[in-house]
């Protein structure tokens, strides 16, 4: 079975499978909030339509300014791009012919471009995906003969959030054997700031930390991202990034989206209940579930019952899930399903009831 290697674009599922889209599709394979954007995007959207008559700041403001307040670090610590997945592009560039470690199950772009620039990759599969226990020692010791370590965190499909203790130590190591770590915390806002390691990059110039705006605040097509890092990393990777790359409507979107304090907190709260929900209802089905701390489930169907058969039971019914083929560790064996909103939740529980009896 032939399959995207993303969630969302729906169609291209249906069509990869030759299977008719049904009139009515509840799309579970991306993972954004399922509230939208914040309520001020809509509000002032005509106040922004001046901004396509002229170029967008060259810097990154107002975007640029506000992510440095938010973290409390220096601006000359920080590169935006369109979306994170320029950021890993750039990040790519930066490992071209070098040895670089990523840690499986996880996000499938960093071994693309990673690959694309001629990267030497070692993928290094954690067994305990429902935990997602880090394998330290195998880590430590690859790292050693290695440019760089690529983490998510929390991962991505598990959900599952690595010790900040284990990861701390990953970094200190990283100094000694002088390999740079960078870590994916597109989904850490779905759990507290204070699981973040922005703050400390000041102090390991070997770390670097990417971070998505599309999750949180629901504007994938806004394409905006950001890392922080040394102010010598920044230099080198901000070199080799075109100019103008973020849009105007993303930079003052973007700002405005990092005072959303209240917004995140009741986006927090639902996806928190719903999640629960959802993963109590499926290990009292025989499912196996990870240890999800985001706002999307990941789980494995009772050994008896089989994973491309329910994948195409749930396309037939409108309910479109992420599968797992290209996941390193999980092999299709297990799906993601993104938090939406009541009603698709309903029509879900609906459906994998059904299923299950």
């Amino acid at each position: 079975m032939q399959l995207p290697n993303h969630g969302a674009n729906p169609q291209n599922v249906y069509h990869q499978l030759g299977l008719a889209m049904p009139e009515e599709v509840y799309d579970f394979s991306e993972n954004v909030n399922a509230a939208g954007p914040p309520t001020f995007v809509e509000a002032r959207w005509r106040t922004y339509y001046p901004l396509i008559q002229r170029y967008p700041d060259p810097d990154g403001e107002p975007f640029l300014t506000k992510v440095a307040a938010f973290h409390d670090v220096q601006k000359d610590s920080i590169l935006l791009g369109n979306g994170a997945s320029e950021l890993f592009n750039v990040l790519a560039r930066r490992y071209a012919n070098k040895r670089v470690i990523v840690v499986h199950p996880t996000f499938s772009e960093y071994e693309r471009t990673l690959g694309a620039a001629g990267a030497e990759i070692v993928p290094v599969i954690v067994e305990d995906v429902v935990r997602y226990t880090l394998p330290m020692e195998r880590l430590k010791c690859e790292m050693a003969n290695a440019d760089a370590l690529y983490i998510c965190t929390p991962n991505n499909p598990t959900g599952v959030l690595p010790k900040k203790e284990e990861l701390q130590q990953l970094i200190a190591h990283g100094t000694n054997v002088n390999c740079e770590l960078v870590m994916d915390e597109a989904f850490i806002d779905w759990v507290d700031e204070a699981y973040s390691l922005i703050q400390h990059v000041t102090k390991n110039p070997h770390l670097i930390v990417v971070r998505s705006m599309t999750k949180m605040y629901a504007i994938p097509g806004l394409r905006l991202g950001y890392l922080v890092a040394s102010s010598v990393v920044v230099a080198e990777l901000k070199a080799m990034l075109a100019h103008w790359n973020l849009n105007a409507f993303a930079l003052v979107i973007g700002a405005g989206c990092l005072d959303e304090y209240t917004y995140c907190q009741q986006a927090i709260a639902y996806a928190t209940k719903q999640r629960k929900s959802l993963q109590n209802f499926l290990q009292e089905n025989g499912c196996q579930v990870t240890n999800s701390v985001t706002n999307y489930v990941c789980f494995a169907l009772p050994k008896n019952q089989q994973a491309d058969a329910f994948f195409t039971y749930c396309l037939t019914k409108g309910v479109v899930l992420r599968h797992t083929k290209n996941f390193k560790g999980l092999d299709g064996e297990w799906f993601r399903i993104g938090i939406k909103d009541i009603a698709a939740m309903t029509y879900l529980h609906t459906c994998l009831q059904a299923w299950f009896k």
